[in-house]
C-alpha cells in the first residue's frame, strides 16, 4: 500500500434510528483520520433520526428508503413497504445488489454490530478485510434464536472488536471452544464537550418534585415496564416523584396502556425519540436505566458526565463504569429492586450527596483518543 494513499473503508449497518450502536458509528465517522481514510457508511435502509448526522467527507449509500420518505397515503404506505421488504431480501440473498451501488473495492469492511455480519462476510469483495463488532450479551434469551448463526460467523471475520470487556468475557465463558479472531476491547468514545454544550441548549420545564430521567429504545429489554410497576408502588406507598422516558420502539403502545392501566400517565411520561436528550437529562435529579441486558451503554456515560445519580440494573458493562454507593447504584432486574433504590435516592439525600460528590472527575475515566488510536491502529495493520 502507498503511503500516500487512503485505506478505503467501507461501514455496514442497518439504519439509523437513535441508539447507542448509532451514536458509536457517528462517533467513529466524525474521528477517524479523514488524510488517511476514504469512509463509506452502507445503510440498508435510509432511515431513523440521525440519518442526516454523517460529516460532509462520509460517502452514504443506502440499499432502500426511509419510512420518512414513505407516501402518508396508506395504501401506498403499505406497497411501498413490502416493496422494500422485497429489495431488502434479495440484497440480503445477493450481494451483488449492495456491491452494484457501492461500485468500489474497499480495503476493509466493518459490521457495526451483529446484524450487519451477513452482509460483510457475503461481500463479493473476498480481498477485503472484515471486521466485526459485537456489543450484546450472547446469554440474553431473545438473542438465542439466531445465536448459533453469531458463533459461525464470529470465526470468519479477520478481527473482532468488543464493545466491553464482560461482552467478551461473557461469550468466552459461555462457548470456551469458540475460535474468535484477534481480538480487542474497545469502549464506546464520549464527545464530551460536545454534550455538555448540548445539555444547555434549553432548559425542560418539570414538575416541581424529584424527577427520574432514563433515555433508551422501548423495548421489553430495557425492563420500563417494571420500572412503571415500582414508580406506581412508590406512588402509592406516599414517595412523590415524576419519571421521564425519552425514546421510541415498539413498546410503546404496551407501556401507555400499562400507564392508564395503572393510573400513572402524567407521572410516567412517554416523551418520544429526541435528537437532543440531554438537558432532560441534565434538569433532571436522577438518571435510571433499568435495563435486562446491555452491551456498553452511552448513555450510562453520558449521564455520568452531566454528573447525575444514576440507578442502573448490574449487567453488561455497566458494572465497569458505575461502582455500587460510590458513583451510583447497581440493581438486579426486579422489580422489587428499582423500588428500594428509588426509595433510597428519595429518602436518603446524604447517599445522594456522596454520589455527587465522586462525580465530580468522573471525565478522567474517559479518553476518546485513546479509542480513536485503536481503532485506526487495527484498521492500518489489517491492510499492512
Amino acid at each position: 500500500m502507498s503511503h500516500n494513499k487512503k485505506v478505503k473503508v467501507l461501514f455496514r449497518h442497518r439504519s439509523m434510528e437513535m441508539g447507542g450502536v448509532e451514536k458509536v458509528i457517528l462517533s467513529m465517522l466524525n474521528h477517524l483520520n479523514k488524510d488517511q481514510f476514504e469512509i463509506t457508511i452502507c445503510l440498508n435502509m435510509n432511515q431513523g433520526e440521525l440519518r442526516n448526522e454523517f460529516p460532509n467527507h462520509v460517502r452514504k449509500v443506502y440499499l432502500t428508503k426511509g419510512k420518512e420518505d414513505f407516501s402518508k397515503n396508506p395504501i401506498i404506505h403499505k406497497a411501498q413497504l413490502l416493496s422494500r421488504r422485497f429489495k431488502l431480501r434479495k440484497a440480503q440473498i445477493d450481494s451483488k445488489v449492495a456491491d452494484n451501488l457501492l461500485n468500489e473495492n474497499y480495503d476493509v469492511e466493518i459490521a457495526a454490530t451483529y446484524s450487519d455480519f451477513s452482509p460483510v462476510l457475503n461481500s463479493s469483495n473476498k480481498k477485503s478485510k472484515k471486521i466485526g463488532w459485537f456489543h450484546s450479551d450472547i446469554t440474553v434469551p431473545k438473542l438465542q434464536p439466531i445465536v448459533p448463526r453469531i458463533l459461525r460467523q464470529i470465526p470468519q471475520f479477520d478481527y473482532f472488536i468488543f464493545g466491553s470487556q464482560q461482552t467478551k468475557d461473557i461469550l468466552v465463558e459461555t462457548y470456551p471452544d469458540l475460535k474468535i479472531p484477534e481480538n480487542q476491547v474497545i469502549l464506546n468514545a464520549i464527545p464530551i464537550e460536545e454534550l455538555k454544550q448540548k445539555a444547555i441548549e434549553f432548559t425542560p420545564e418539570f414538575p416541581k418534585k424529584p424527577v427520574f430521567a432514563s433515555v433508551a429504545r422501548l423495548h421489553t429489554r430495557k425492563g420500563f415496564h417494571k420500572l412503571m410497576e415500582a414508580h406506581a408502588q412508590l406512588l402509592k406507598d406516599g414517595f412523590d416523584h415524576h419519571i421521564i422516558i425519552i425514546g421510541d420502539g415498539e413498546e410503546r403502545a404496551n407501556l401507555s396502556k400499562q400507564a392508564e392501566n395503572l393510573g400513572v400517565t402524567n407521572s410516567f411520561q412517554l416523551l418520544g425519540s429526541m435528537i437532543n436528550p440531554y438537558p432532560f437529562v441534565k434538569n433532571s435529579d436522577f438518571f435510571i436505566l433499568p435495563s435486562e441486558s446491555e452491551g456498553w451503554p452511552l448513555i450510562i456515560a453520558d449521564a455520568l458526565i452531566l454528573q447525575k445519580p444514576i440507578i442502573a440494573t448490574n449487567v453488561g458493562g455497566i458494572p465497569e463504569m458505575i461502582t455500587h454507593k460510590e458513583n451510583g447504584y447497581l440493581i438486579n432486574y426486579e422489580v422489587d429492586d428499582m423500588y428500594e433504590s428509588m426509595k433510597a435516592f428519595l429518602t436518603q439525600p446524604e447517599l445522594v450527596s456522596e454520589i455527587k460528590i465522586n462525580l465530580k472527575d468522573i471525565e478522567k475515566q474517559f479518553d476518546n483518543q485513546k479509542i480513536f488510536d485503536s481503532v485506526e491502529a487495527i484498521i492500518t495493520d489489517l491492510v499492512k
